[in-house]
């Protein structure tokens, strides 16, 4: 494991009052003194008592999970290594030192997974079945498997994230980072973890639909880069298919009624074209990308 002192706890909160205190004095009794709470503008006492527990504390200039990682990291840590939670004490301080061993064995990535030891009540049925299929989703789209994306217990080095393109503002952070770490063939490992239920007075943030959608939305988007024969060709394959079914409509119309669907044969030859040109374009897409890759590792290795 790094040594402590190499190591930043980064807590992004907002309104976290029921557990933040003792999530930091949890790290802090851990060996870990330096604990950066960066807070989302928190109404409830959430600052105060995370300055209290011995954190250093300082207010995002913007909205949202995803925005107040990236300022924290780009501005406020300097620490080699980075031990990234969330500060509604779900997860177990003890397992800091699993988390942060890979990082010195040549990894530069480590997700918590929580699945491995989650406590009854930690996540409701929706959540876990959702979580599954995002999980299934990326891996199939991004061909890695790392069990679970969407985990917020995450240890990492700067640099690595600070070679990362990452846009989300919200929620979506921890999907944009699995997807550059497949991307960019950040070296990633998975080590199991302890998930508990959120302590009684603790209010979630998360809206199971809505951040779903934007999670679903954003390993599509993702795919654009990363596998754009998925990208291009989901959209083609559905066009041709739509195509091909108003196609077989039109004439078997034609052949058994007699009746002719001028407008509908117009729209069918226009999605099989539309749906053939964006999978040839997939096609042209992914080889470029292979290429791109093939280049990339050549300069590596000459450096």
């Amino acid at each position: 494991m790094p040594t402590p002192d190499a190591v930043c706890i980064l807590v992004p909160t907002y309104n976290e009052a029921e557990t933040i205190a003792d999530v930091v004095s949890d790290y802090r009794d851990e060996g870990f003194a330096n604990v950066l709470v960066i807070d989302g503008n928190s109404t409830d006492g959430t600052r105060e008592l995370a300055e209290d527990a011995g954190a250093h504390v300082v207010v995002q200039s913007g909205t949202g999970k995803g925005q107040a990682v990236r300022e924290a990291i780009e501005d406020h840590v300097t620490a080699e290594y980075v031990l990234m939670l969330d500060g509604d004490g779900t997860y177990e301080a003890t397992d800091a030192a699993k988390m942060l061993d890979p990082l010195t064995e040549g990894y530069d990535h480590v997700i918590g997974d929580r699945f491995a030891d989650m406590r009854p009540g930690a996540m409701t049925r929706l959540n876990r079945v959702g979580n599954r299929i995002i999980n299934r989703a990326f891996a199939f789209i991004h061909g890695q498997d790392f069990r679970d994306i969407l985990s917020g217990y995450r240890a990492f080095t700067r640099e690595s994230f600070l070679d990362m393109t990452l846009t989300s503002d919200g929620f979506g952070i921890e999907t944009e980072m699995a997807v550059e770490c497949a991307k960019r063939g950040i070296k990633t490992t998975v080590v199991p973890t302890t998930y508990y239920p959120r302590p009684d007075g603790s209010d979630t943030n998360l809206d199971p639909i809505r951040d779903g959608g934007i999670i679903f939305l954003e390993l599509y988007r993702r795919a654009k880069t990363n596998n754009p024969l998925f990208y291009f060709g989901s959209v083609g394959f559905a066009s041709t298919a739509t195509g091909v079914g108003l196609a077989l409509y039109v004439a078997y119309e034609w052949v058994v009624r007699s009746v002719s669907h001028e407008v509908i044969a117009v729209v069918s030859m226009a999605g099989i074209l539309f749906g053939v040109q964006l999978l040839m374009f997939g096609v042209l897409s992914d080889l470029i990308l292979s290429l791109h890759r093939e280049q990339m590792k050549r300069i590596e290795e000459l450096e």
